[in-house]
Parts: structure tokens; sequence; C-alpha cells
């Protein structure tokens, strides 16, 4: 589906959804938990939905009303094979594979789009080592066999779900077992939404200031709440945040926590880094236009910013550098393949590297066509792109945001066009 966004700045106010982060660890603690308990979570989406089908296969039983989702945990090891159908979702797959062996059960994971391509080696190795039998065929990962307690050990320069992953499932074995993060340590604070939604299922696990020695008491069981919240999603805020850096009054974004665990909350000090005036009140965040500068961004830490942070970079005068970025090539798409096409395809000047880019700003945005490449992000990025653009913006396959904001475009068709751009 190609959706044409018109050119012109916006204003107004977006409630935003609720962190897909933080959804995906609650509904799979509340699954293993010793009792029911009920999530509210606003919005959805198809990883959300993804984890839900597979929480359910695994003997859960999940039902959302509205705005609420309430669980029924799994009571007893799943019988049989489990088809375990994760779609594109990463989360999904690495969270719940080590959840598979901890639980001790069959299971068929089902993969869609490039998920299959995405690095998972150091995982499969470290289960493999520990009891479970993993095995690939095309785009079916197959694996059984029980994980037992003892040391285990993770690269942490690959993926942080590997991590996220490990500390939920080790609090269902039988004994306890320690877990060390060796090397680099990428996207850590996708490590603290795990340590603090862990928090609240009150696991009892022991770690020091850096994060990467962990010592898991094992047989407690999870004990949630019988009501808790996903906070909202400040990856998907940082959309609206930015175009309210290009807009002529400002845009208000409800529903997100100032002192969260996510990462991408550093989006309010990159903006305000890069000019814009941003103000934060209780749960709103509200950012207006100043005049624009270049940045040089670290993409560590915060890989899911990089294309709206590019697509604001094309509105600023002069060469934004996007470093240590070489992780987004094994996204949704090569994102920085993607964000470099999304942005010449534009009119905006941009130098691909090997770890990163350079957005050559002059504070033209031409429009055009854009392909998202299946990767939400970047259809999401380039409606970014519009409100700064001469020309509107076509977007070909936009139905990809269905992958974490299914209701971004109604979202954002809420907000006021000012009109032309100057």
């Amino acid at each position: 589906m190609t959706r044409t966004v018109k050119r012109g700045t916006r204003t107004g106010s977006v409630d935003i959804i609720s962190s897909k982060s933080y959804a995906h660890r609650l509904i799979i603690l509340a699954s293993l938990a010793k009792s029911a308990s009920n999530i509210e979570c606003r919005g959805t989406s198809k990883d959300i939905e993804a984890t839900i089908s597979c929480m359910n296969a695994l003997g859960a039983n999940i039902a959302r009303t509205g705005d609420t989702i309430h669980i029924e945990p799994i009571t007893a090891a799943p019988e049989g094979v489990c088809e375990l159908h994760c779609g594109e979702s990463g989360s999904t797959l690495r969270f719940l594979l080590p959840i598979v062996g901890a639980l001790g059960a069959e299971a068929v994971f089902i993969m869609e789009g490039r998920l299959g391509e995405r690095p998972l080696a150091p995982l499969d190795a470290m289960l493999s080592a520990h009891g479970m039998a993993i095995q690939k065929q095309g785009a079916r990962l197959c694996c059984k066999g029980r994980l037992v307690p003892g040391e285990y050990a993770i690269d942490g320069g690959v993926s942080s779900q590997y991590i996220s992953g490990l500390l939920m499932a080790l609090p269902k074995l039988d004994a306890d077992s320690t877990l060390t993060v060796t090397g680099r340590f990428e996207s850590g604070a996708y490590v603290d939404i795990t340590l603090d939604t862990l928090k609240t299922a009150h696991a009892a696990i022991a770690y020091g200031e850096d994060r990467r020695h962990y010592a898991i008491r094992g047989g407690c069981g999870y004990n949630m709440p019988a009501l808790c919240r996903a906070e909202g999603d400040w990856s998907n805020a940082a959309f609206f945040l930015c175009m309210g850096a290009l807009s002529r009054g400002s845009i208000t974004v409800n529903g997100l926590n100032a002192a969260s665990c996510q990462g991408d909350r550093q989006i309010t000090a990159i903006l305000r880094q890069m000019g814009a005036d941003v103000r934060t009140e209780g749960e709103s965040v509200t950012v207006r236009r100043n005049k624009l500068m270049p940045a040089t961004v670290d993409a560590s830490p915060i890989p899911d910013l990089i294309p709206t942070i590019c697509a604001l970079a094309a509105a600023a005068k002069g060469d934004t550098r996007i470093v240590n970025a070489a992780r987004l090539r094994l996204k949704e798409s090569d994102r920085l393949k993607s964000t470099a096409n999304m942005l010449t395809s534009l009119g905006v000047g941009v130098t691909e590297l090997a770890d990163g880019l350079i957005v050559h700003g002059t504070g033209r945005i031409a429009g055009g066509t854009v392909q998202s490449f299946n990767d939400h992000r970047i259809a999401m990025a380039a409606a970014v792109a519009a409100c700064a653009a001469e020309g509107d913006v076509s977007i070909e396959g936009s139905e990809c945001v269905s992958k974490s904001y299914p209701a971004f475009f109604t979202a954002l068709d809420t907000l006021n066009t000012e009109g032309e751009n100057a």
C-alpha cells in the first residue's frame, strides 16, 4: 500500500501507545507467574500479538478487552510440539527460545521476513551447551530439551535481547544460576527494562551497577500484581516529538514517563542538542521549533531512533553524523542503507559509511516517493520528513507500520496541518 503524507508542518497532541518493550516482557512474565493478572496496554501491534499467540500456544490463556490484557498463566509443561508463530518479532523469538527450554517444551518457531537472517548464533550456542537442541530449517527453528541450572555467559555485543531472554528464563529453573555478560554491552537500557519488569514480578536476581554479573535464584516462580501498566512508548513518541521540532506551533505527546528505563527517552536530549525547545510537565512532553543545528549522534544505545533523527537532520543546515551504527544493518531492513535511500529519494544528500551515516543537511527536503523496505521505522521517519518537505511524501509499503504502531497514521491525521512549508 502506498500512502501519501501531505507536506506541511503539524501541531496538536497525541496520546502515545504503550511501550512494546514493556508489553512483551510483562506478558511473558505474567504467563509464567503463579496466578492470573491483568496488564493495562494502550494499543497493540503485530509484534505484541505474536508474543501473545506464542504464550497461548505454550499453555497460557490470554485475552484482551479494550486496553486490558487478562492473563491466565501456564500451569503445566505443554505436550507435543508447539508451533510458535513469531512473525518478524526479534523480541518474541529471542525471549522465548530460552523460556521454551526452561519449560522443557518441544517447539517450532516459525519466522517471517528478515527474522531468520538476524543473528542468533551466540544465544543458540549458550542454550545448546545447557541442555537444548536447536536446529534451523529455513524459516523454521526447531528446539527441544530442558535447560539446566548453572553458569551462563553471553556476548553483549550482538543483541541485548539474548540477555533479557536468559534473565526471564533462568528463575524458572529448579536451582540457582549465574549469568555473565562478556564483550561490549550494546543497548543496555533494554536490559534495564527487563530488570524493571522482573522486579515487578518479584524475581530474586542480584547484580552490580555494571549489570554484567547476575546471581539468579531458581525455583521461586513469579508473583505478578493483579494489575500492572505498560508505560508509554518513547520509541514511537519520538516520531511526533521530532515533528514538533519542525512545527510552527508545537506538538505534545501524552503518556510518557520522564524517569523511564527506556533508552529512547534520550530523544529529548538529542532534540535539545539539535536546537529544539523541549518542555516536560508530568507525563506530557511538548516540543517547539527553534533553529535546528546538526549534531553527532551515537547510535549504539538508541538504534531505533536513527531514521527519524536523520529525517530531522535533513531539515538542519550542516552535516549530522551518525556513529557506532553497524548493528542497524541487522534490523527489519539494512537500516543504514534504507535510511540513506529514504533521504536520497527526498532530495537530501547523504553519505553511507560502514558503521554510520553523514546527513548533508541544507534545510531543504524536496519530497517524493520513499520505499519503506518493509521497515516500520523507515515508513514513520518518512512521515516526519514530510513535515519539512516542499512536496508531498508518498510511502510505498506503508502498511509495515503495523509491526509496532498500526494506528500511527490515524494518530498523524489527528494533528492539524499548518500549511505549506517555508
